[in-house]
């Protein structure tokens, strides 16, 4: 059956490869770029792979290659709103938010998917990498790029409406087929870091916004070690920068433990003070096979985009998903996203309110 596909084309490699497949499977596509910024200089340059004025044009020449229609659509409000003010009020709330994250949940599967069905498309394909069969989403076959963490906040609806050309490929075969059709985008690199921080500093993006706030950085014992410009430059589990005045007693590395925004404090200590093997997440979506779990259910965790996988026990009670750890893990910061699976395939999600 055909069907009425909108492909979003961020000007890369892989969503011209995803729309080109779709188109060649009979579908009738259009593709579509996203304008995320009103001064697209202001995000980077250099074919970055991701909101910059060159992806506009690599989107629109890959659309005329395949033979689609190919329009630009201004989401800059809704992704300042949405995606680049969330960022900065989650800093500065002493949380570390996925920016990748939130805009395939408010952008991508929200905002775009919302108006691609207003006006009678069937579904929005992109070029994750990722699977969805059934209605359930999966990882990609190649771990190295399997993007299901950053997808895993989408409801049932949304990927009910979500294709992912992509999904049974490598990366190594997406670029191979690019070549072969002649796309120019076969060799552009990959978008590292925000998109919307053009010079990849985040903590002098966040003084910008948030003003500098000098606090003390403290022991465990609440012994001043340092100080800083704002708690809002650090992030759990972060090892460099943390500019310490003198070394820890016994001369290991220190890490963030916590940071509490009201006092403005950063306390740092050992990596095994690190470890933890209990999560509580917030806001939880439930996407896949299995309906959300009253009493414990065996499955595995993701605690951060391309992070470690770990075995879990998952309960959701009072509305809260708390899970219990087969192995500690390390650098557990609130504001990330949980995404829980059975085998290869996503079952739900939650925001990472507290560990210990």
């Amino acid at each position: 059956m055909s069907l009425r596909v909108l492909a979003a084309m961020s000007g890369g490699v892989d969503s011209a490869v995803a729309a080109a497949r779709i188109a060649d499977a009979g579908h009738d596509v259009t593709g579509v770029h996203l304008a995320l910024s009103a001064n697209p200089q202001s995000y980077r340059t250099g074919a970055r792979g991701c909101c910059t004025v060159e992806d506009s044009r690599d989107a629109r020449r890959a659309a005329d290659v395949i033979g689609i229609p190919f329009y630009v659509w201004d989401m800059a409000e809704r992704f300042q709103r949405d995606v680049v003010e969330d960022f900065v009020s989650e800093y500065a709330a002493g949380r570390t938010p996925n920016p990748c994250l939130r805009c395939n949940e408010k952008i991508k599967f929200e905002a775009v998917l919302d108006r691609a069905l207003a006006l009678g498309f069937d579904a929005v394909a992109t070029g994750h990498h990722a699977r969805v069969e059934g209605g359930v989403l999966r990882r990609s076959p190649d771990q190295g790029k399997d993007q299901s963490y950053v997808l895993g906040v989408l409801t049932r609806e949304q990927l009910a409406h979500a294709i992912f050309p992509l999904g049974d490929s490598t990366k190594a075969e997406v670029r191979e087929e690019a070549a072969r059709r002649g796309l120019t985008v076969a060799d552009k690199p990959d978008s590292h870091d925000v998109c919307f921080i053009a010079d990849g500093d985040t903590r002098g993006f966040l003084a910008d916004r948030l003003g500098a706030a000098r606090g003390p950085i403290v022991d465990e014992s609440g012994e001043v070690v340092g100080g800083h410009e704002g708690a809002f430059g650090f992030t759990v589990g972060q090892r460099k920068g943390l500019r310490i005045d003198r070394p820890a007693p016994d001369g290991r590395p220190r890490y963030v433990l916590s940071i509490e925004p009201v006092s403005n404090t950063v306390t740092v200590g050992p990596r095994s003070s690190l470890e933890v093997t209990s999560v509580v997440a917030e806001r939880p979506v439930w996407n896949g096979p299995v309906d959300a779990p009253r009493e414990p259910l065996a499955c595995t965790v993701q605690l951060r985009a391309h992070g470690e996988v770990y075995g879990c026990r998952a309960q959701l009670s009072g509305g809260q998903v708390h899970l219990t750890l087969d192995a500690p893990a390390t650098g557990v910061a609130a504001g990330q996203a949980a995404v829980l699976y059975l085998g290869d395939t996503v079952i739900g999600s939650a925001t990472i309110a507290s560990a210990s």
